[in-house]
């Protein structure tokens, strides 16, 4: 009851949705329907993609070659294959089915990522992170097209604020639950004492963390067939009244977008401000996941503390991420304002991870630098993937997404790339740090000044 009053305050602002408004009623059916079944399936995502950060804190210690130039890579290759299916699974989720889609792209991540637990050498490594980017590629960007078949512009920031705060959530249960594992067949000191601890069948601690995280997503997958109904006529669980008010309100929205323009696939992708958006996307998505990937190491090496520690540690950044993505969501929709809704807290990240660099030597300090650039780095998030469904519609918006997310994750190749090979050739994270501040700064200057009119007279312009 609490979760309905909740999300029911969140679609309408301070309004209670009348039963009798089968607009509103069906609004609300969506929500508490549709988001926790794509909020689980995102925090799954996330974790599987990211538990290499908690896996390599002890993964090293059986492996020497996997040093942190091998991770950065490895970590990072993950979104070169990404890339590869980013545009086409955007536009099948458009033109074919959502449900289909992403219960495909579950089963067969959930099968590579468990299947990392068995690399021996750093090209295996290479090869399967590869392959779990092309198995997972298509599902964020494909979710953000689902949302636009079901939510009204009104909801939408909300919806996609409510989706996307799972990665912090995933920050926070991927390293809860992996700590766990990471003493199985490790030896320990406990009060001056080694403790050796034994292989769990075989198999070493940061070995589970793979397979553990691996089978959630297979079961998702295919739940989801059953959970998303592609579009509001095929959900049962609307009244046929609902279905129609529902699909009114949103074909009246793309009618409205779209009037005097076609906007095709090709129009999406050759837009220069769709590529402008993808520059800018890029810079975040590179010190987003450089961060993400290496704050444990980072933690390690400025503090040497044991694993189970940093672990603990790590969780707290997502925390305040958690307030700044529900805050901007709601801000960005309750002033229906995009721009500097994307802007600020972009800036104010790259500002905290600069200063980060200043405070080695004490623990709570380097924790708050962390936590808010964090914060900064995904608190923009819903504001800033609203922005292509005001610039293009149908089609073109869904391979404006697919492009955005595709070219802006192969920041995610370079920002660990980056970090771990500054530590193995200059002996440090300082310098990777401040090239992580400069990127993020640098896009939040260009979202700043990008051109996002596309009528003046339309009072919904983000600009």
């Amino acid at each position: 009851m609490m979760i309905r009053v909740i999300l029911s305050t969140l679609i309408v602002g301070s309004t209670m949705i009348q039963a009798s408004n089968p607009l509103d009623s069906a609004r609300l059916k969506a929500y508490l329907r549709l988001v926790p079944v794509l909020f689980v399936c995102y925090i799954i995502a996330y974790v599987d993609r990211t538990n290499v950060g908690i896996a390599k804190l002890t993964m090293e210690e059986d492996m020497p070659l996997f040093n942190a130039e091998v991770f950065g890579f490895g970590a990072g290759i993950f979104f070169l294959g990404y890339f590869l299916l980013e545009v086409p699974g955007s536009v099948i989720v458009e033109r074919w089915s959502a449900r289909k889609w992403i219960c495909r792209i579950m089963v067969t991540w959930g099968i590579m990522a468990a299947i990392t637990a068995f690399v021996k050498t750093p090209m295996q490594f290479y090869i399967v992170r590869f392959l779990l980017g092309v198995a997972e590629a298509g599902f964020f960007p494909g979710v953000l097209v689902y949302l636009t078949h079901w939510f009204p512009t009104r909801d939408r920031a909300r919806a996609i604020s409510w989706f996307l705060v799972a990665s912090p959530i995933a920050m926070i249960i991927g390293p809860a639950v992996s700590q766990w594992f990471l003493d199985i067949g490790r030896t320990t000191i406990v009060d001056g004492v080694a403790i050796t601890n034994p292989d769990l069948l075989g198999l070493k601690g940061w070995q589970w963390i793979y397979i553990f995280w691996g089978i959630p997503a297979v079961i998702a997958g295919i739940a989801v067939l059953y959970l998303l109904p592609d579009k509001p006529h095929h959900a049962r669980w609307l009244k046929p009244e609902e279905q129609s008010a529902l699909e009114q309100e949103i074909a009246s929205e793309r009618a409205m977008h779209g009037a005097g323009h076609h906007h095709s696939l090709m129009t999406g992708l050759t837009n220069p401000r769709v590529w402008l958006l993808a520059i800018a996307y890029f810079g975040i998505v590179t010190a987003n996941y450089g961060i993400e990937f290496f704050l444990p190491s980072i933690l390690k090496n400025w503090y040497p503390m044991e694993p189970n520690k940093i672990a603990q540690l790590v969780m707290i950044p997502s925390l305040l991420v958690i307030v700044g993505q529900l805050g901007i969501g709601w801000s960005s929709d309750r002033f229906q304002e995009r721009r500097w809704h994307s802007v600020l807290p972009v800036a104010l990240g790259a500002i905290l991870l600069a200063l980060s660099t200043l405070t080695q030597g004490n623990l709570w300090l380097t924790m708050i630098c962390f936590t808010i650039g964090a914060a900064g780095m995904k608190a923009y998030m819903p504001a800033f993937w609203s922005l292509p469904s005001y610039m293009l519609t149908a089609t073109a918006a869904a391979g404006s997404v697919g492009l955005i997310n595709s070219v802006g994750n192969l920041g995610g190749f370079l920002g660990p790339s980056v970090i771990g090979w500054v530590k193995e050739n200059l002996g440090s994270y300082e310098y990777g740090l401040l090239f992580l501040a400069g990127t993020s700064l640098a896009s939040a200057i260009m979202i700043a000044v990008i051109p996002l009119r596309k009528n003046p007279s339309d009072p919904r312009d983000p600009s």
